[in-house]
């Protein structure tokens, strides 16, 4: 996330120094049937190419490859292999591609899933132009951004505030999502849309500069200058005085998933061609990620060129091209199967559906659910020729330097930096197995927390009655007697925290979902922040029996730690 995109960044510099920050032009946000309503659906001709929509994202860059480095199929590319004779057309403003889609100039749709959403019930008034979702490229897992002013320092803290972000693009479903798990609705904030995503005076970046908002959601090259470079805004070089990211999406990395979706008529009476592009994608992105890896010669090269010439209209803008591929993670073969047929996976295509269309009728942007279809592919079948498929991924933190980073913000006091989310879980006395039984509720949303912010750390901290440590020292025990309570009691909670997060660890597995271990840092409070609070040198005594029982309790925190880069591994 913190590499500089010097193409964008300079360019957007001028623009906005150019046009002295005008004020941005806000725009309302109908739903998409609306806007598409004049489009006349017309099937689509199934002589010469097939045009394909790409965007100016990471994952576009295998579809390029696959593609012979070309907009149009070159001879011995993956696609020409497969039959194909394509012409990618890059289609920005998801509106266009709708209206190209309908129109029957292109059967595909390319977007995040969020959009998918958005334009589910304008595409499906006709049974020939009911979406078929086909395939997932990617996460976004550091390409976007929610920047804030100074006063906002948790996700809640949005409440009554006002967010810009552009109408009918990736950041909606990003929004909602994020609000929702802070336990905050649409309501509870005020929306302004814009026109443009970036690069223009109604972008999301021009109204946090103009001062209209309080917070927005843009691309990582607009929040690195609105933040001096990732730091906090100081008011220089157009960036923002204060302003800082609360969260992007390399901590929320489950958030923003891109997909192709085709045509139901075209999938109909061209299947095998469809499943060849996905196939062709497949190993495209393989040959991608060993590209990347070796980042040296010829083919490397050549896919840095053609790419910035197709995405950025500059062969010049290779070390933005290189941005845009670390800004996010292919998912590939094991991704696909996980995300279509892994009915538990917490960010699986149905599940991300589900939470994605009640929240869009909430903004006005549908007025019913509409049902979204798969293609159902024969994965095995999708394997041949591919030499990856494991799905194994190495541990996200380094957990030493995890231990390092909790060890100074307990002495500290600020173990709570950068926190997202919280929640807790109560305990009786003496106990020390957490059952499945008991607390589901809590390890469901646990495992839903760790798998949709993957880049965020989720610390386990028990805590323990102070009672006895209370009566003991009314009863004048030596302070060597009441340091011994202490530590005990502070192993007793780290103990209880290692118990809950195996639990955790193992609900999941029992769910057949893998978490990272190294996500977790367990921590051991004691009675050092008891419920009653701290009075003086000790805790509070607890006055109502409720008050006693809330002192034992295990809490949950999902924080942000990507200031902290030696205890992160990028993906």
């Amino acid at each position: 996330m913190k590499q500089f995109r010097v193409f964008f960044v300079l360019l957007l510099s001028f623009l906005l120094t150019s046009s002295l920050l005008a004020a941005p032009s806000y725009v309302k946000s109908p739903p998409l049937t609306k806007i598409v309503s004049s489009t006349k659906i017309k099937s689509v001709s199934n002589g010469g190419e097939i045009q394909v929509p790409i965007i100016t994202w990471g994952g576009d860059i295998a579809t390029i490859l696959a593609n012979g480095n070309d907009t149009k199929t070159q001879p011995g590319s993956l696609f020409s292999q497969a039959g194909l004779k394509l012409k990618l057309v890059r289609k920005d403003t998801f509106s266009d591609q709708v209206k190209d889609y309908l129109s029957g100039k292109s059967p595909y749709l390319r977007g995040t899933m969020g959009m998918i959403n958005m334009a589910s019930e304008a595409i499906s008034k006709d049974s020939r132009t009911k979406p078929i979702v086909v395939y997932q490229m990617t996460w976004s897992t550091g390409g976007d951004a929610l920047v804030v002013k100074s006063n906002i320092h948790r996700i809640k803290d949005l409440k009554g505030k006002t967010i810009a972000l552009q109408a009918y693009g990736p950041h909606v479903d990003y929004m909602t999502k994020m609000l929702a798990d802070a336990g905050l609705s649409i309501k509870d904030v005020n929306i302004r849309w814009l026109p443009d995503l970036t690069g223009t005076d109604n972008s999301p970046m021009a109204s946090l500069q103009a001062g209209d908002v309080d917070a927005v959601f843009v691309i990582t090259p607009d929040a690195m200058v609105l933040t001096s470079g990732g730091t906090v805004g100081t008011g220089a070089e157009d960036s923002v005085k204060g302003a800082k990211i609360l969260l992007s999406t390399r901590t929320a990395n489950r958030i923003i998933a891109d997909v192709y979706a085709v045509r139901s008529d075209y999938f109909q009476s061209n299947k095998n061609d469809v499943e060849n592009f996905v196939a062709g994608l497949l190993k495209s992105e393989e040959k991608l990620k060993s590209l990347f890896k070796k980042k040296s010669g010829s083919e490397y090269k050549q896919i840095l060129s053609s790419s910035a010439k197709i995405l950025l209209d500059s062969v010049q803008a290779t070390a933005d091209v290189q941005g845009l591929y670390a800004d996010c993670q292919f998912v590939g073969w094991d991704g696909n199967v996980k995300y279509f047929s892994t009915p538990n996976y917490p960010r699986s295509f149905s599940i991300l559906t589900k939470e994605i269309q009640p929240s869009f009728m909430q903004l006005g942007l549908l007025s019913k659910k509409t049902s979204l279809q798969q293609a159902n592919w024969d994965y095995e079948k999708l394997r041949a020729g591919l030499s990856n498929t494991g799905g194994t991924t190495a541990p996200a933190f380094k957990q030493e330097e995890v231990a390092t980073i909790i060890a100074r913000r307990q002495q500290q006091g600020t173990l709570g930096s950068g926190e997202l989310f919280k929640f807790e879980i109560f305990f009786k006395p003496n106990q020390n197995s957490f059952s499945t039984d008991l607390y589901e509720d809590a390890f469901s949303q646990v495992m839903k927390y760790a798998s949709t912010y993957g880049g965020a750390l989720i610390t386990v901290e028990g805590h323990s009655d102070p009672l006895g440590y209370l009566r003991k020292k009314k009863a004048g025990e030596s302070n060597m007697v009441l340091g011994r309570i202490k530590q005990s009691a502070r192993n007793l909670s780290l103990s209880r925290a290692v118990a809950v997060r195996d639990s955790i660890i193992s609900f999941s597995g029992q769910k057949n979902i893998t978490l990272d271990p190294s996500q977790f840092a367990v921590v051991g409070q004691g009675i050092s922040s008891p419920k009653s609070g701290v009075c003086g040198d000790s805790p509070c005594p607890p006055k109502t029996e409720k008050a006693w029982r809330d002192n034992m309790r295990v809490e949950f925190r999902v924080i942000q730690v990507e200031a902290e880069e030696s205890a992160f591994n990028p993906l």
